[in-house]
């Protein structure tokens, strides 16, 4: 049955309808390997076969196919921890609207995958319990902050995961494990039950092996949701018909000079860029430098950004209303005994600079200097898609890196997010494909970014890329 392990849904649905393989074999399958690869880190909690098999219904384009939900997003009668110990026990009483609309279509849950805590990190080594490891090298990071996700899908855990990016923890820890990963639009999937860390660029995400599989999960949760009044007025769709095999006539890209010879990008990651390009080119794409000059400003708007709205958001888990409490003499000491216990020293961190920069005296100096990048961004984007269809960019500036290696470096921590937050904070599409691997046998990401709603030009351009190349069919030697 381990023939099954890197399979795609694609693959497994054929598999299925054959009665090649049964559900409940898939589903035993799975929970046996991620009992097998647990020192990975990836998985937090597998469910019991019972529970998972009752979760989703017979029907619909993800029946009987497994796949990990990154711990920030509710599961009704589940823990959901976001990682933390000040969560550790909390369970949810609803399920986030792409869970129930995940087991509308059949899917069936499979667990909760590690991550940074409160989506914080760009590493994986965050997580109240315990780092994640990347199935390519264990001595490495699988990027973050959906660093389970994304090493629960490469190690062949699952087909298919569920993560949140808010300054590119889809984007880069597919890029660092060799997946795809797709950011959609701001708005375009509900929020609802998705446990905020910047509520203004936060977006949920998939991960998977190939780019058919994504646009599949993607479209099972895309879609206004009234439930959530910053969802867009989109109806859900089917985004797997956009994938022809063909890029669009005239397809104009434009690579992003200010990126592209940015002098921390590892050389490696420039020369498989370009060498992506090369293949679309050959399918008759254009592709043009393009300057998009607040790119430099975007890591230190997002910087603050993030931790303003993240100090906003964790006020609420004050050992009261959500969570564990430590008991104290007085209210005042069990807010103090409960938030310094429960947090750990990455949010403690990222909540004092964000009430640093909110605060008297200092709102004007940083957050509002920080909100006009933000537009200055999204209008520089919103001009070159005026003459350009598609932009790109790496995903990340070096391939994974050893576990441990900026811990005496945060400033070097928080520029992983240099290629991915500009596109949050302009509230963009973007997806990160395979594009190679470094001599010493590290996946390589580019990204696509489109305009506002253009997820199927960027399926289909992505799709037709994938067609061309084989690196989706790499797996690591576990």
């Amino acid at each position: 049955m381990n023939n099954y392990a890197f399979s795609t849904i694609e693959s497994l649905r054929k598999a299925l309808a054959a009665k090649e393989i049964s559900v409940p074999e898939l589903i035993a399958m799975y929970r046996a390997r991620a009992q097998k690869f647990e020192h990975l880190g990836a998985v937090l909690e597998t469910f019991d076969t019972d529970s998972i098999l009752k979760s989703g219904t017979t029907t619909g384009t993800l029946a009987g196919i497994p796949g990990y939900i990154k711990d920030n997003i509710c599961q009704a009668n589940r823990i959901t921890s976001c990682a933390s110990n000040i969560l550790k026990n909390f369970r949810s009483t609803y399920d986030a609207t792409a869970i129930a609309r995940l087991k509308n279509q059949g899917a069936l849950l499979l667990g909760r995958t590690n991550m940074d805590e409160f989506a914080m990190g760009s590493s994986g080594e965050t997580s109240a319990f315990g780092k994640t490891r990347n199935p390519w090298n264990f001595e490495c990071v699988p990027g973050g902050s959906s660093s389970g996700s994304a090493a629960a899908v490469a190690a062949g855990l699952a087909p298919w995961a569920l993560g949140s990016d808010t300054g590119g923890s889809v984007r880069q820890p597919a890029a660092l494990c060799g997946l795809v990963g797709m950011k959609p639009t701001y708005g375009l999937v509900s929020r609802y039950g998705l446990v905020a860390y910047g509520s203004s660029l936060d977006s949920i995400g998939v991960l998977t092996r190939t780019v058919y599989d994504n646009a599949l999960v993607f479209s099972a949760i895309a879609g206004q949701d009234e439930r959530d009044s910053s969802t867009l007025s989109v109806g859900q769709k089917d985004y797997t018909q956009s994938l022809t095999g063909s890029i669009k006539k005239g397809l104009t890209i434009g690579l992003i000079e200010d990126a592209i010879n940015a002098p921390a990008l590892h050389p490696e990651i420039k020369k498989a860029t370009l060498d992506a390009l090369k293949v679309l080119e050959e399918q008759g794409a254009t592709v043009r430098l393009i300057s998009i000059k607040s790119l430099e400003y975007c890591a230190a708007s997002y910087f603050i950004i993030s931790r303003a709205e993240a100090a906003s958001n964790l006020a609420r888990f004050d050992g009261v209303r959500y969570g564990s409490r430590v008991p104290g003499k007085n209210l005042l000491e069990m807010y103090e005994n409960t938030r310094s216990q429960g947090f750990g020293s990455e949010v403690k961190t990222r909540i004092l600079m964000g009430n640093y920069v909110l605060s008297v005296g200092h709102a004007d100096e940083f957050y509002t200097s920080a909100q006009r990048v933000r537009r200055a961004i999204r209008k520089e984007m919103e001009d070159a898609f005026k003459d350009i269809d598609l932009l790109v960019m790496p995903t990340h500036a070096v391939p994974a890196f050893k576990i441990g290696a900026y811990d005496n470096n945060k400033l070097e921590m928080d520029l992983q997010d240099y290629f991915t937050a500009p596109v949050n904070l302009a509230g963009v599409p973007a997806i990160s494909v395979p594009v190679g691997f470094s001599q010493d046998g590290k996946p390589l990401g580019m990204q696509l970014i489109g305009p506002h709603l253009s997820e199927e030009l960027i399926f289909q351009t992505a799709y037709a890329y994938q067609q061309k190349t084989d690196w989706h069919t790499k797996t690591p030697s576990l």
